[in-house]
Order: structure tokens, then sequence, then C-alpha cells
């Protein structure tokens, strides 16, 4: 081979490997089957079991802290611990089926950046998810109660009505919904496990409700008299101020995310 030659070959395999050495997708094989989408049964199936998952890691976390320990303090950081770790595992692992909302405000508030021209859930994918979250959270309470025989279905008495606390559901959705949405619009959605799941720790401590954020799981936990309940009196207030907070969150999005602007 002469020096042209060799030259020539050179440059071939650095053409060659270039895609992938800058994180290029590779293209499927010739006749290769395309990947599809999951079918909607598979992402229902994902919504409901990762609300479930994440419904238990947080009353039987609450539980297992309550066992534990008298201090309020370790008790709550126990159960923050392991939500973070229990949430980032499970969008890791169901984010390619579903998106891994496991939260009706996120699926809400996607349908309706869908809806105005962005990517997210349809409308018909959006009245499956969201039942499916819901049940999902109730039947995770039930597991955590059966798990440390508590009894499988008892109203919570923790009452969390006070205006503060609703402010602090306000806060802590909207913070979510504002880190999601640009974690999107900037496409660093590969971040989201370890993002969005720091984010929830936080708010367990920066926010006066404890960062429910999530109207599927106040519903679940308002079945366990437990550390993490909720009594039904106070549900719907939650969930009300859940979803103010997921308006301001996209509005926070529209202000700072300005298509075609975003930093580098």
């Amino acid at each position: 081979m002469t020096a042209t030659e060799a030259t020539e070959h050179d440059r071939a395999e650095e053409t060659a490997i270039a895609p992938a050495a800058s994180g290029t997708a590779r293209q499927p094989a010739p006749g290769a089957t395309p990947p599809q989408a999951p079918p909607l049964l598979a992402k229902a199936a994902a919504e409901l079991t990762g609300t479930a998952a994440l419904v238990a890691v947080v009353v039987g976390s609450g539980i297992q802290a309550t066992e534990l320990t008298k201090d309020v303090g370790l008790q709550l950081l126990a159960n923050s611990t392991a939500t973070v770790f229990g949430l980032g595992v499970l969008i890791l692992l169901l984010g390619p089926v579903s998106g891994a909302h496991f939260n009706p405000a996120v699926t809400l508030a996607e349908w309706w950046s869908a809806r105005r021209g962005g990517a997210g859930v349809s409308l018909r994918e959006a009245a499956v998810y969201v039942p499916a979250q819901i049940v999902g959270a109730i039947a995770g309470a039930i597991l955590a109660d059966a798990m440390f025989g508590e009894p499988l279905v008892k109203w919570s008495t923790h009452d969390r009505s006070a205006g503060h606390l609703l402010l602090g559901e306000v806060v802590a959705t909207a913070g979510l919904i504002l880190l999601i949405f640009g974690l999107a619009r900037t496409d660093r959605l590969r971040f989201a496990p370890v993002a969005v799941a720091s984010y929830i720790g936080a708010a367990y401590w920066f926010t006066s409700s404890t960062s429910f954020a999530n109207p599927a799981v106040t519903i679940g936990r308002a079945f366990t008299d437990t550390f993490a309940g909720i009594a039904p009196g106070s549900v719907l207030g939650f969930i009300g101020m859940q979803l103010v907070g997921a308006v301001i969150g996209l509005a926070l999005v529209a202000l700072v995310f300005v298509p075609g602007r975003s930093a580098e």
C-alpha cells in the first residue's frame, strides 16, 4: 500500500467511526425491523406499575422510619432518601415505555403541550394514563400497608389543609413541571432520572407540604393512616393546588425556554 493509499484508507476509517464517536444514533441495518412505539396497553401497565411502586416506596419507607426512630427529622430523612432512589430507578426503568409520568399533572401538561404543537401524549393516551396512575397509587398504598402489617385500608387522619401547605404544593408542582419540560426544551431528558429524583428529594425539605406534587399519589396516600398519609378532607385542596402549580410551571417554561433561543 502506497503512502497515498494509506492516507485515503485512514480517512475512510475516520469517516466510518465519526458518527459513533460523536454520539449520532446508528441507522437500522437494511431490511431490519424499525423500532416501534410500545402499545397503549404496555404504556398503561408501566404507568400503573410505576405509580404503585412509587407510592409503595413513599408509604413503606415512612412506616419503616417511624418504627425505627421517634425523631421526626430522621423519619423525614429516611422517607425522602428512599423516595429519591426509588423514583430515580423507576424513571430509568419505565421511561422508555411510557415516559414514566406516574403523575396526572405531568400527563395533562404534556397533553396540553402536544395539543399546541409540541411532542407528547394524545388525548386518548392521557385518558388511559390518568386512571392507571390513580389505580396504581391506591394499590401501592395498600401493598405498603400489607407489607408492614397495617390495616389494608384505613383513611388517614393526617390533616394537611392549612393554607401554607397548599402554597407549598403550588411551588412543588410548578418547579417539577418547569424542570421536566425545561429538560425537554433543551434536549436534556436523558438526565431526567437523576434530575427529577433529586428535585423531589430537595422539595421534601424546602416545601412546607413535603412535596406531594402529584394528584394520583395524593389520592393513594389518603388510603393509609401512617406517616405519609393525608386526610381525605385535604385531598381536593392538594389536587387543586397541584393543578394550579402545573399551569404556572407551563407558563414559566414558555417564558424561560423560548424555542430557538435556548442556551447551548
